[in-house]
């Protein structure tokens, strides 16, 4: 499927992304799918559950679009998330962020109400509210930093 083949399906199905990726974010990782030799592949943004605060961020390439995915581009990339995922993530934005302590990806989500110290997991509205959901604090992975 060409660029133009998915700016016209973005356009008939979805006219908004369902997150925003910016330009070095971007950058960076269409030079790791040119390191990895993963040509004709894409970015696929998900939410699962775990991480310290409920739910955790997830991305990965991927070469399959799956029924139902909200599927864009983002400065020439093509990014795939899941329906469930888009409810999510839906406003949020990927940088790529350098600091003295390395380089990473960061996820800025305006439905998170809470999050870990190292924005792997995140809780929002809804989790919050439930009784069930776990209690945010004690990530070993923020312990580490």
């Amino acid at each position: 499927m060409t660029a133009t083949e998915i700016e016209i399906i973005q356009s008939q199905t979805n006219p908004q992304p369902v997150l925003a990726v910016t330009d070095f974010a971007a950058s960076k990782l269409m030079k790791m799918m040119q390191e990895k030799e993963l040509e004709g592949y894409a970015l696929r943004v998900f939410v699962a559950g775990g991480g310290c605060s409920g739910l955790q961020y997830g991305m990965t390439f991927d070469d399959e679009v799956r029924e139902g995915d909200n599927e864009f581009l983002a400065h020439g990339m093509r990014v795939l998330v899941d329906p469930i995922s888009s409810s999510y993530l839906t406003g949020a934005s990927i940088d790529f962020v350098d600091s003295l302590m390395g380089g990473g990806f960061k996820i800025d989500n305006p439905n998170a109400v809470s999050a870990c110290g190292c924005g792997h997991s995140f809780r929002t509205r809804s989790d919050a509210a439930d009784d069930d959901a776990p209690a945010g604090g004690g990530c070993s992975t923020c312990s580490s930093h």
